[in-house]
């Protein structure tokens, strides 16, 4: 199926729902955004002679024009490259190097050093979507109704975070994303019109990647004004507007946690993934929020679909509630989830090992990559890179990172249990635990915390404090060797701790 019929379906049915709203900007019903969205892959097609399997970079803030675009170029058999903005600009001018893009969609503010590299090389038509250029494209005679998707047809071209190296461009086909919206709407929200999908996080990302089942099922995409996420924007709009849906990384969760006002009257629900959510964290939230939280699990090699943890598992007795909040939920529907040895044997349940997965929302592969895309993908099973373990009910639990494994005198430390260790303490408001070279151990561990407000003794109390409660937790061998006490962590433009950065930074005594 291409996914431009389940715009087309939707504005059949319901012509005179809302599709798109930005406050102050746009309000579009489903019968306009139909309309625009097949005059652009006309223009696309015609005016900029783009052939089938060319790729179109969208290089947005949150934008109304997010949604036409999209459709546009899957209506017009074109792939589209959603960009970060908050990417370092030679991350941007390599991403449109990598992927050809034939046209880049793009706002005045981000027309940054990575735009004017872009335009040296000659290869990219650059058209500003609040210019006169896109209002005429929006005139061109449609295209009729698109041809049918064959299922290796490229549709959304993902560039990884790079955390580890240099992006990689991971090729999701319409038969991907397809499942991928089927999943959501089968295991995450069975979303309906008059609901409200609020694109707080990059749309670039998973809540742009959530357009497509809510497009299908009806509901409005909403833009805030700010076209970002903003807590005391978020906090008006959960009094006036019902139904609200939106994804957000963990540290935005616990930033509205913090900062909402209102009782979020409004809020129907927050998917919350992309990063792990600390069970003291997730117990705030729900005591804040209520049982609105839903846990997903994916990658952007398996985009937002390999577990889920429901809203009503997010609550029940203990202990059996605390094993599930510190879990990442079970397999997706027609999705399978195994945990594997080194040589791809399926370990039994509670034992560590890699997470696989298998199943039509698993990626085509890497662009321009054969040699990762063969390492990656094994027998059909695409190897996560990440450490968990499956128990007998099917929940799995992510240990770590198999690249973060601390490996200290040949035992093996996961950081994410040092990490829920020490957030257990009322003096840390963030942390993050990476190894470093030693000696006698081959690594240590090491903390770097940022403490909460007004908590800021002495370091060398602070140290002793925590040390303390570490050895009151947790095995004296997983307890930090040192403590780094810093402002903020290192992130990534989708909240992620750039944990490779802190490594770095330590080895260089910064």
């Amino acid at each position: 199926m291409n996914l431009a019929h389940l715009l087309l379906r939707t504005a059949a049915r319901q012509p005179h729902q809302a599709a798109v709203v930005e406050p102050g900007r746009c309000h579009l019903s489903y019968a306009q955004l139909a309309q625009r969205t097949l005059a652009l892959a006309g223009a696309l097609r015609r005016r900029l002679g783009l052939a089938p399997g060319q790729s179109v970079a969208l290089v947005l803030q949150n934008n109304a024009a997010y949604v036409e675009l999209l459709f546009a170029c899957w209506a017009a058999q074109l792939a589209a490259i959603p960009v970060n903005v908050k990417l370092h600009p030679r991350e941007v001018a390599w991403i449109l190097d990598d992927a050809q893009a034939a046209v880049v969609f793009m706002t005045a503010e981000v027309d940054s050093g990575a735009i004017a590299a872009a335009r040296a090389s000659g290869r990219s038509t650059f058209i500003d979507v609040d210019g006169t250029d896109y209002a005429a494209l929006l005139q061109h005679v449609p295209i009729p109704a698109p041809p049918p998707a064959a299922p290796a047809d490229l549709a959304w071209l993902f560039y990884t975070s790079g955390t580890t190296g240099r992006p990689k461009g991971v090729m999701l086909s319409h038969r991907n994303l397809v499942a991928m919206a089927l999943n959501y709407l089968a295991n995450v929200d069975a979303a309906r019109p008059g609901e409200h999908l609020l694109h707080a996080a990059p749309m670039s990302h998973g809540s742009g990647l959530y357009i497509v089942p809510n497009v299908a099922a009806g509901a409005t995409q909403l833009v805030p004004a700010s076209r970002g996420f903003d807590e005391a924007e978020i906090d008006a709009l959960l009094a006036d507007t019902t139904g609200v849906k939106l994804f957000a990384a963990p540290t935005m969760v616990m930033r509205l946690v913090e900062r909402l006002r209102g009782d979020a009257r409004g809020l129907k629900q927050i998917v919350y993934g992309g990063g792990p959510m600390y069970v003291a964290d997730c117990r705030r939230a729900l005591a804040r929020l209520g049982p609105r939280l839903v846990q997903i699990y994916g990658q952007g090699e398996s985009p937002m679909t390999i577990t889920v943890l429901r809203a009503e598992e997010h609550l029940g007795e203990e202990p059996e509630c605390s094993r599930r909040l510190g879990s990442v939920g079970r397999a997706q529907t027609g999705v399978q989830v195994a945990v594997v040895d080194e040589a791809s044997r399926p370990l039994p349940a509670d034992a560590t090992g890699e997470v696989a997965v298998r199943g039509d929302p698993v990626m085509l592969g890497y662009l321009n990559n054969p040699a990762a895309t063969a390492s990656a993908i094994v027998d059909g099973w695409l190897r996560t890179g990440d450490l968990g373990r499956l128990d007998a009910q099917g929940y799995l639990t992510l240990v770590d990172r198999s690249k973060d494994l601390i490996i200290s005198g040949g035992s093996n430390i996961y950081p994410r249990e040092v990490e829920e260790a020490l957030l257990q303490h009322p003096m840390v408001r963030e942390v993050a635990v990476v190894g470093e070279r030693d000696a006698a151990w081959g690594e240590s561990v090491v903390a770097v915390v940022v403490l909460q407000p007004g908590a800021a003794p002495e370091a060398a109390a602070a140290r002793a404090a925590l040390d303390a409660h570490c050895l009151a937790t947790i095995a004296r061998f997983k307890r930090p060797k040192r403590y780094v006490f810093v402002d903020s962590l290192p992130k990534n433009a989708t909240g992620k701790v750039l944990k490779r950065e802190l490594r770095e930074r330590l080895g260089s005594g910064r």
